[in-house]
């Protein structure tokens, strides 16, 4: 019986260390206060953005960290810990978690994983204040046009004023 509880926990271990090995970006925060609708509402939010939230036990959590070299980030795994996942958008999982905190005074963000460093709450509450990659992408195009524009209003001043 008890052979049979440690390999589960040995295999919830390996099986974690290899998640955190894989993302991209990893949120850990409080929920203990939430009621089960609202982390359910929380989780799908998650799964919608390709993300997913798992609840581990403190002494699974923090050995898998240390296993996979994020031993910084075990010292903040102690108390009940959510982890919300990503392996492929950085930003949606510390968006999502801020966003869904302002509106649930018990959910607090208290440390994480991005790109492989380990951060803590300041790092992603700027992660996630972030604008969206859409808004970004019309601001760098904004940028590139403007010149032209002017360039061209220019050029059509001189010409306007040759004839």
């Amino acid at each position: 019986m008890q052979k049979a509880i440690i390999e589960r926990k040995v295999e919830a271990v390996r099986e974690l260390t290899e998640k955190l090995g894989r993302a991209t970006t990893v949120v850990a925060f409080d929920y203990p206060g939430l009621t089960v609708e609202q982390f359910t509402k929380l989780r799908h939010q998650l799964r919608e953005a390709g993300c997913e939230v798992t609840v581990y036990k403190n002494n699974i959590s923090r050995r898998a960290s240390i296993a996979a070299g994020y031993e910084e980030l075990a010292d903040s795994l102690v108390g009940a810990k959510a982890l919300a996942i990503s392996f492929q958008d950085v930003v949606a999982p510390a968006k999502i978690v801020y966003d869904f905190a302002k509106d649930n005074k018990v959910v607090q963000i208290h440390a994480g994983i991005v790109e492989g460093k380990v951060v803590g709450v300041d790092q992603i509450s700027a992660l996630a204040t972030l604008p969206s990659r859409e808004t970004l992408l019309t601001m760098l195009a904004v940028g590139m046009l403007t010149p032209l524009r002017e360039l061209a209003v220019g050029l059509n001043m001189i010409s306007s004023n040759e004839a």
